[in-house]
């Protein structure tokens, strides 16, 4: 399974895939379909069943059960785009057979991926290691989980005496950019329960998740040949940068962790004339949330007071919330994954996650779906790595969830 699992994510990863937050199209970016058509034609040729790619870029594929008990329909979901973060076309991954420690050179940069800085890769020594060149990210988020699951899928399929239900793949498009669950039809996947393979090192089992809100801070100007300037120039950036140095400098994401929410300064655009400030709030509670939205709306008000009003204004919109909130009622999701782990000498980690995934807004919508670990470290950058060795440890972990399932019987 090992070498499957390299291939798989070697083929998957050199195709461009990232999404564009720009874009209104659906999916945002058309290179995705690149890899939801090879996706489709794989599954095709894998025997599996009910495949159907809609036009929105979803796609579905059943494995049927080999038992005839009642219980519930499992998914797994993977999401096929890369983030826009951090450059995601010509990727070149390097493989490392039977890491012996120290620093890894990333040949196309020059940089050096070193333990140093990632303390994480000392605990894979003589694992298989597949990292970037230096010049782009890797993909293996959330690449690696799609690799997983075929390979999971293909592994029951091979070993019949193994006993599961039936079992819904969903590749899904945008999940970088908050769009992965926008066009998903829960009733048409048809699973009960699923989980989201779209975790990172070794143990990770997430039930909670932050909550999450985008907010644009708009400033208008008033542009004036500067020559002439003088009392008539009104420069927007200027006002844009005052109004990120009152805001508090201890909540950024560089100064919490844990359970610590953040106020992140995600970009900048405009001119004189006009600027933008991109922001993105998180908090594992509501209630923070809020009051980090109040932050900038507080912020705003203090600056309409000395500019006038119509100086500028706030938006926030939500993104995600805690999946927590649904999840605490479904607790053998938790239990039985837990279980699996312990018997194939995995510790569970159940550190809640400080981001979010397809399955946040997707339990929401009545799919209940907790995050499972790939293996992968550093998404979204170029030192970004993942062990073969943990993403073959996830894909036995899933074929030990789905024999879970099929050893008792779950009313529905």
């Amino acid at each position: 399974m090992k070498q499957a699992l390299l291939n798989r994510l070697l083929r998957y990863t050199q195709i461009y895939t990232t999404s564009d937050p720009k874009s209104n199209s659906v999916p945002s970016s058309p290179q995705q379909w690149d890899l939801l058509n090879l996706l489709k034609a794989e599954v095709e040729a894998m025997g599996l069943t009910e495949i159907y790619l809609d036009p929105n870029g979803y796609l579905f594929a059943t494995l049927p059960a080999n038992t005839d008990k009642e219980i519930p329909v499992l998914g797994l979901i993977a999401h096929v785009d890369t983030s826009p973060d951090f450059n995601g076309e010509n990727v070149k991954p390097q493989v490392i057979e039977r890491y012996e420690g120290g620093d890894i050179l990333l040949k196309g940069s020059g940089d050096r991926l070193s333990p140093q800085d990632f303390p994480n890769l000392n605990k894979l020594i003589g694992n298989t290691l597949v990292t970037t060149d230096g010049t782009s990210l890797l993909g293996a988020d959330d690449k690696s989980g799609i690799a997983i699951i075929l390979s999971a899928i293909e592994y029951l399929q091979a070993n019949p005496q193994i006993p599961h239900g039936k079992i819904r793949v969903g590749f899904t498009t945008d999940e970088e950019i908050g769009r992965g669950a926008d066009h998903f039809d829960v009733k048409a996947f048809g699973a009960d329960v699923a989980f989201t393979l779209d975790g990172g090192p070794l143990g990770e089992l997430q039930y909670e998740n932050f909550n999450a809100d985008a907010a644009t801070v708009t400033f208008f100007g008033r542009s004036v040949h500067p020559g002439t300037a003088k009392g008539k120039i009104i420069n927007a950036l200027e006002r844009a940068c005052e109004f990120q140095h009152r805001l508090p400098p201890h909540l950024t994401p560089a100064t919490s962790e844990g359970r610590e929410g953040f106020i992140m300064l995600h970009g900048i655009e405009g001119g004189i004339d006009k600027a933008e400030i991109h922001y993105i709030l998180r908090s594992f509670s509501r209630e923070e949330l809020a009051t980090l939205g109040g932050y900038l709306t507080q912020t705003m008000t203090e600056m309409q007071r000395i500019y006038g009003e119509n100086c500028g204004k706030v938006e926030i919109v939500e993104q995600y919330r805690n999946m927590c909130e649904v999840l605490d009622g479904y607790p053998y999701l938790i239990e039985i994954a837990e279980k699996v782990m312990r018997e194939q000498g995995i510790e569970p980690n159940l550190e809640p996650i400080r981001g979010g995934t397809d399955g946040s807004r997707l339990s929401f919508m009545g799919l209940p779906c907790p995050n499972l670990f790939t293996g992968g470290e550093n998404f979204h950058g170029r030192f970004e790595f993942i062990s073969v060795d943990t993403m073959e440890k996830a894909a036995k972990v899933i074929i030990g969830i789905s024999q879970k399932f099929a050893e008792y019987y779950f009313a529905k």
